[in-house]
């Protein structure tokens, strides 16, 4: 028996690799030259290209910009996995992708909740599909610079999600955000019948908005806001159905504490938009709807609560969580908690899910956590020259084509030795 929520550890496995949930890629134009690579099985190809030289980004200026043009392309062979006892995870054929019925079908031991979405709303399902998906990309975005950069590679992320550390914290939060925001998205884009815009008939005004011709503007509610709530109930039906039968575990306390984090993280960052009608541009009049923050921007606030995660332990009565440490406040609800101190993540150890840094690329003169010194531990790098194939010197010609010259580049790297 899997000690982790057998569902939301499923749908984390079955969005991982290209081969199990959308197809056998094939890179047919890398942009970096390592072509090498193409003949890998599809999820060993992934794994490769995100430990060595993995998202080839320019780090010049701290942010992360994709360098050339390839493109992945691929056909659509779906599968959804199959679970055995000690987390390994098959790809079992089956035409579907992201089909609610078959995720439904292949996660075994639904009940509940879990299991009345399946029958009743296998749509719901679907979205929170999407929802996980959209959460695990957007860990590895924000652990891109990091020694534990949010691999896919099944085998060693299962081992991270079976501890419970600071980088399962964020898992959990981001991937339970992530299902509410694509609910509640779904929602609002009409493509669940089960709910539509949020309700504001009795809701209170929108507060003034700054600038000048706004004082005394009649408003009133309008527009589709988002409806947050039906997002957040769904997400909290399905992602914490598992862990509340285990209340008196402390891991299952942990993981329902890191989901509701996760949701409130969109939830509770709700903006008013308003627009305004009238005459020559004036504002006689203000429509004003409530829409989600972007999802990037939770990731970025997730993130600072991982960076300021609560150590705890278990109360004696197992149904409490204890901060570790002397004159430590509580941790809110909006704070991310775990037990366990994480590995270095220096070198590769398929125990502790750590699939090193060797071979990683690197700042040479950054002093964060995207700098050579932290994130190859003290091993040094190395300095390698590659050449580039990109697009260049682009015209349209009408209608509708675009046709780019190909113009190589060198790329000065830093890789971890």
């Amino acid at each position: 028996m899997l000690p982790r929520s057998r569902t939301q550890l499923g749908l984390f496995f079955i969005l991982l690799c290209p081969a199990n949930i959308i197809g056998l890629w094939w890179y047919s134009r890398l942009g970096h030259g390592f072509m090498a690579i193409t003949s890998m099985g599809a999820c060993s190809r992934r794994s490769a290209l995100s430990t060595h030289i993995p998202q080839l980004f320019s780090l010049q200026t701290g942010a992360a910009t994709p360098l050339g043009s390839g493109a992945w392309l691929g056909t659509t062979v779906a599968a959804v996995l199959s679970w055995d006892g000690d987390m390994g995870a098959r790809a079992v054929g089956s035409p579907l992708v992201m089909d609610p019925n078959s995720i439904c079908r292949k996660t075994k031991r639904l009940a509940g909740k879990q299991a009345e979405l399946c029958q009743l709303e296998p749509e719901i399902v679907q979205e929170v599909a999407k929802g996980t998906k959209l959460g695990v990309r957007e860990c590895q975005y924000q652990f891109r610079f990091r020694r534990w950069n949010c691999t896919s590679h099944s085998k060693y992320f299962g081992k991270i999600l079976q501890q419970d550390i600071r980088e399962t914290a964020f898992v959990y939060a981001i991937t339970a955000a992530g299902v509410s925001h694509a609910i509640t998205q779904a929602c609002s884009m009409g493509e669940l019948l089960q709910c539509g815009c949020e309700l504001t008939r009795s809701r209170a005004p929108p507060s003034p908005t700054a600038g000048p011709g706004t004082e005394g503007t009649a408003w009133e509610w309008g527009g589709c806001g988002d409806d947050v709530q039906f997002g957040y109930e769904k997400s909290q039906q399905f992602m914490d159905a598992k862990s509340k039968k285990g209340k008196n575990d402390i891991r299952a306390l942990i993981d329902l504490h890191n989901n509701e984090a996760g949701r409130l993280a969109v939830r509770s960052y709700m903006r008013t938009e308003c627009k305004c009608h009238g005459l020559s541009g004036s504002c006689t009049l203000r429509t004003c709807w409530r829409k989600m923050p972007h999802f990037r921007e939770v990731g970025d606030r997730l993130l600072e609560r991982f960076n300021g995660a609560f150590k705890v332990m278990g109360g004696n009565d197992g149904k409490t969580l204890i901060p570790v440490g002397d004159n430590i406040k509580p941790p809110d609800k909006q704070d991310l908690i775990y037990s366990a101190d994480s590995p270095d993540f220096c070198s590769a150890n398929r125990k502790t899910g750590s699939l090193g840094t060797r071979g990683r690329v690197c700042n040479s003169t950054a002093m964060d956590t995207s700098g050579c010194d932290l994130l190859c531990c003290g091993r040094g790098h190395r300095d390698e020259t590659v050449v580039l194939e990109e697009n260049c010197l682009c015209r349209f010609h009408w209608c509708c084509v675009v046709q780019c010259r190909k113009c190589s580049v060198r790329q000065e790297l830093s890789l971890c030795i």
